[in-house]
Order: C-alpha cells, then sequence, then structure tokens
C-alpha cells in the first residue's frame, strides 16, 4: 500500500522545467531512496512534499489526503517529518531540552521555546524523551549542550526530535551530508535499526550511493525533472542507462 503517491507533478520556474510529469509510489514501511545529480529536480520533489511549494499540476497524496495547499506545520502534524542536510537542533539548549520540545511539539504544534521543559513534563512527556535519547544511543549524552556535540551526534538528536513526533513518514534530505565515512556508517546502522524496530516509512534523498544501496529497497532515478526508472536496487545497479549517467562513480 502506497503511503505517498506522486502523480503528474509538473513545476517550472520562470522558462526552466524543474519537474516534467513526475510519477512515484512509496510503500508504507519501506525505505525510498530518490537520487539523481545536481539539478535533477530533488529538491523542488521534496520542497512539494513539505509545503514550502506548490505544483503547477498534479497530485501528492500522503496516507490518501492531498499536501498540495497546507503549510509545513500543518504536514508536520498529518504525520510527516523531515530531517535537513544541516541538522535543525537548538544549539543552546541541552540535548534533553531539545527533545523535550519535540515531544511537546507534537501536542502543540510548534517548536515555540516558551513550551519548555517545566510545561512539557507535565504532561509525562520525560519518559518519552528518555526513550527517544535510548533509541538513538543518546542518553549518556542527555545534559551535553547540543552545540558541543559531533556532527554525528547532532544527527542522532536529531532524528531522536523528529521520532519525538511520532511520524508516518521521515523525510530525510542527505542524511550524511559532510560526514566522515565512520559516521555516515553509523548513520546508516542507525537507521537500518530505526527502520526494522519500528517500520516507519522512509524516503531519503541522496547522492552517496553507499548509503542508498546498503538502505533503499526502491529507488527512483531523476533525470532533468523526470522519473527514469524506478525500481529495486539490484535492477538500478544493472540498468546501463542508469550506470551510465549517474551511478558511474557508485560503490
Amino acid at each position: 500500500m502506497s503511503i505517498l503517491e506522486v502523480k503528474g507533478v509538473n513545476k517550472s520556474f520562470g522558462g526552466l522545467q524543474a519537474l516534467n510529469d513526475v510519477n512515484l509510489s512509496v510503500e508504507e514501511g519501506t525505505v525510498h531512496a530518490i537520487i539523481g545529480p545536481n539539478g535533477a529536480g530533488k529538491s523542488t520533489l521534496l520542497n512539494c512534499f513539505i509545503g514550502k511549494l506548490i505544483p503547477d499540476t498534479g497530485s501528492v497524496m500522503f496516507d490518501s489526503q492531498s499536501l498540495l495547499g497546507r503549510k509545513p506545520h500543518e504536514i508536520n502534524q498529518m504525520g510527516v517529518s523531515r530531517v535537513f542536510q544541516t541538522p535543525e537542533i537548538f544549539s543552546d539548549l541541552t540535548v534533553f531540552e531539545n527533545v523535550i520540545i519535540a515531544c511537546f511539539a507534537k501536542r502543540d504544534g510548534s517548536f515555540e521555546l516558551n513550551a519548555l521543559v517545566s510545561v512539557a513534563s507535565q504532561f509525562d512527556m520525560k519518559e518519552k524523551a528518555e526513550k527517544m535519547l535510548i533509541d538513538v544511543s543518546m542518553i549518556e549524552k542527555r545534559d551535553e549542550i547540543a552545540s558541543s556535540l559531533s556532527r554525528g551526534d547532532k544527527r542522532r538528536l536529531e532524528m531522536a526530535m523528529c521520532l519525538a513526533q511520532e511520524p508516518k513518514l521521515l523525510l530525510l534530505d542527505e542524511p550524511t551530508a559532510g560526514m566522515a565515512r565512520a559516521d555516515t556508517n553509523n548513520t546508516i546502522d542507525l537507521l537500518r535499526e530505526i527502520q526494522q524496530a519500528s517500520g516507519i516509512t522512509m524516503a531519503i534523498i541522496e547522492h552517496d550511493m553507499h548509503v542508498v544501496f546498503s538502505l533503499a529497497e526502491k529507488i527512483s532515478v531523476l533525470a532533468q525533472g523526470t522519473v527514469i526508472v524506478e525500481d529495486k536496487p539490484e535492477n538500478i545497479k544493472g540498468n546501463p542507462k542508469v550506470q551510465e549517467a549517474y551511478l558511474g562513480g557508485a560503490h
């Protein structure tokens, strides 16, 4: 069953056709990767998923509801969370306070700092926040200031914040960008553990083919704003057109 369904989506900016009749389907409970070179339309498509852009034509359906015309916070409340290329955290707060805010945001619909720990604790969120940190192996760093964390740990913290909102779909925009290989492999392991434990649906936009082939069950390949192939990883690897155009340097 598809949880995210994109049909006939077109988007242009002036004379530039960024998306051209895009069709793709993300199955519930799977990890789906969207790949392609710079300028292929990946970011434009992602922004259509999260309410930052509205397609000129076509439909984007999530859990049988249209995402078009909804504001980003409304889409978040529907059950779509996003992990950004640069981890979005509250740098001056502790690890634990960051997750408490995320827990409260699920109830409150915002990330307002004045809705902080003392208020959130009234709704029995302390235990939930601690569980989120355990799930991402960050509980021992709960009292550290977020700005002091390594990039890999900042990513783990952001993942805990996203999971605290109990999403049905997690969108990951190059989750290993800027990471050393060790941190990349740790992030791959973390995402795999989370997906296997929770069954959450993940859609990943990624340039690193090591990440893609380590996690994805299906891959959509974008070229010049169009999905040219949507298939299992083993078939993507063996597709001469895809190999030549996009995966020449993959491992």
